[in-house]
C-alpha cells in the first residue's frame, strides 16, 4: 500500500499564538473554513479529542471523525480520521504554525492518505480534494484571522425565537421537510431537496425578496431528530461571503416547544455598493441583512407554528 504526502503553506499578519486558538476551537471552523458545514465533538479531553466532521469534498457531502492532538506548546495540531469517508483508506496530517515577526506568521498544512484498494481513479479524486480544499482552507484562515484582528463588525449573529404549543417533533419535521417548503412558505418560490445519506441534506432554494425578485441559495444541512439542523449556504446572496446557522427545537415539561433560528454571517463589503446604493456602508449592510434573513426565518417560524398546533 502506498501512502501520498503533500504539504501546503500560507503566510498570515498575525500571532501565532492567535492563529493556534481559531484552528484548536472547532466550533468556528464551519465559519472560518469553505468546506466545513459543521463540527461537533465526540469525546473532549485536555489535550486530545474527537470530532466529527461535516465537509464538502469535490461538490458532495461527506462526514468522518477525527482525533486530535492538541499542543498548544509547540503550536502544533495533529490530527488522524477515525472513520474515513469513501474512498479515502486513511487520512491524517499537521497543522504547524511558526512565528516569523511579531505580527506575522507561517502556517503549514501537511497531509498523509492513501485510497481503498490503492485504486488510482480514487487516489486522483482525493488528491484532487486535498489539494482544492487545503488551498481553500489556508487562504480563507488567512481572510479571516486578518479581518478579526482588523475589522470585526463584519460579522453578525443573531437569534430569532418563538413559543409553540406544539411537540418538538413536528416542529422538527416541518424544518426538515425542506423539500415540501414551496407549498408551505410563500417566499419560497422553487426549492429541490438531495437526501442520499440519512440526515445529511443539499438543498437548493430560489426565495422571494420584499421587491419581488428573486435570489437563488444553496446549503449543505446536518439533521439531528429532533433537536437540531445545522446548516452552511455554499452559494450566497451578494452581501455575504459566509451564511452558517441552525435551527433548535427544545421541548419543555408542559408541552410547548421553543424553536430558535440563528444565523451568522460575514459581509461582503465589495457587493454593498451594488446592492445598497454607493453611499450605503457596512452598517446598513448589516441592519439590511438581519431584517432580510429574520423576516424569513420568523415567517417560517409562524407556518412552523400553524402546522405543529393543527396536529395537536
Amino acid at each position: 500500500m502506498s501512502k501520498h504526502q503533500v504539504e501546503h503553506e500560507i503566510t498570515i499578519d498575525a500571532p501565532a499564538e492567535e492563529i493556534y486558538q481559531l484552528l484548536a476551537d472547532v466550533e468556528n471552523w464551519p465559519r472560518i473554513f469553505p468546506p466545513s458545514v459543521y463540527v461537533d465533538h465526540v469525546e473532549r479531553g485536555e489535550t486530545e479529542e474527537r470530532i466529527r466532521i461535516w465537509a464538502t469534498a469535490n461538490g458532495e457531502a461527506k462526514s468522518w471523525v477525527s482525533r486530535r492532538v492538541l499542543d498548544p506548546e509547540g503550536l502544533r495540531i495533529s490530527f488522524r480520521q477515525e472513520t474515513p469517508a469513501s474512498p479515502v483508506a486513511e487520512m491524517g496530517g499537521t497543522w504547524i504554525i511558526e512565528q516569523l515577526e511579531p505580527r506575522t506568521s507561517r502556517v503549514r498544512l501537511l497531509h498523509d492518505y492513501r485510497a481503498i484498494d490503492d485504486d488510482p481513479d480514487s487516489t486522483d479524486w482525493i488528491d484532487r480534494a486535498v489539494d482544492r480544499n487545503s488551498r481553500s482552507e489556508l487562504a480563507s484562515l488567512k481572510n479571516n484571522v486578518e479581518l478579526v484582528t482588523g475589522s470585526r463588525d463584519l460579522t453578525l449573529s443573531f437569534t430569532d425565537s418563538l413559543r409553540i404549543h406544539g411537540s418538538a417533533k413536528d416542529l422538527y419535521d416541518f424544518v426538515n421537510e425542506a423539500q415540501l417548503w414551496q407549498e408551505r412558505l410563500p417566499h419560497v418560490a422553487s426549492v429541490h431537496l438531495r437526501e442520499e445519506t440519512p440526515g445529511l441534506q443539499q438543498l437548493r432554494m430560489d426565495t422571494r425578496t420584499q421587491d419581488g425578485s428573486t435570489h437563488t441559495t444553496e446549503s449543505v444541512r446536518v439533521c439531528f431528530p429532533h433537536h437540531r439542523i445545522a446548516y452552511k449556504q455554499t452559494t450566497l446572496p451578494a452581501l455575504m461571503t459566509v451564511h452558517t446557522g441552525r435551527w433548535e427545537f427544545e421541548e419543555g415539561d408542559d408541552g410547548v416547544t421553543t424553536v430558535t433560528s440563528q444565523h451568522t454571517v460575514v459581509i461582503n463589503t465589495d457587493n454593498i455598493p451594488g446592492v445598497l446604493g454607493e453611499d450605503a456602508g457596512t452598517t446598513e449592510a448589516r441592519t439590511f441583512i438581519r431584517n432580510a434573513l429574520g423576516n424569513n426565518s420568523r415567517a417560517t417560524l409562524g407556518h412552523a407554528k400553524e402546522y405543529a398546533e393543527a396536529r395537536r
